[in-house]
């Protein structure tokens, strides 16, 4: 868990801020989403007056195979993240907060502590490539045969080949013509 210990931010003058450097070696993510390199960058904490503002820049790296081969593929993500955490229990009387309002908003834990794992999960969950490529000119694979395009320097197939499931099709077009 990587949090941060922010009731004395809390208690200052609305404005006050932080600066907190991040490096995440490891985060558990979704299922199929694995970092190939930490999580690095840096985040201003802000007292808003209502809560802690995070604002920053982060950049970090998922392996994902390739949306044409199938090879693993390192896709580079660089997020910005700027999300306000709200209190759940009074700095002062400890008495719980009324969360109804905004019952889906990011929240401090009851020792005043920002949890930074979800909102970095769930940016890097946003910003993972829907068809991330192993090199921007990947040829791909063979629709016929499924061989891998990048590796088969002279891939061809002969022309009078016809897929079986097609040959009743086939014959039609003969007849036709």
């Amino acid at each position: 868990m990587l949090s941060y210990n922010v009731a004395d931010l809390l208690r200052s003058a609305p404005g006050s801020s932080d600066q907190v450097d991040v490096d995440i070696e490891d985060l558990t993510l979704p299922a199929g989403l694995r970092l190939s390199r930490p999580v690095r960058g840096h985040l201003r904490l802000t007292n808003s007056g209502r809560g802690i503002l995070m604002q920053g820049h982060l950049a970090t790296a998922l392996t994902e195979p390739c949306a044409r081969c199938l090879r693993p593929a390192e896709a580079r993500l660089e997020l910005d993240l700027e999300e306000e955490a709200l209190p759940t229990v009074d700095l002062d009387s400890g008495l719980p907060l009324d969360t109804s309002e905004e019952p889906d908003g990011l929240r401090l834990t009851d020792h005043h502590e920002l949890d930074l794992e979800p909102a970095i999960r769930d940016a890097i969950s946003l910003a993972e490539p829907i068809a991330p490529l192993c090199r921007p000119d990947c040829p791909g694979l063979c629709e016929r045969c499924g061989a891998d395009l990048a590796s088969a320097m002279h891939h061809a197939h002969p022309e009078s080949e016809t897929d079986p499931r097609l040959a009743a099709l086939a014959g039609i077009r003969e007849r036709l013509q």
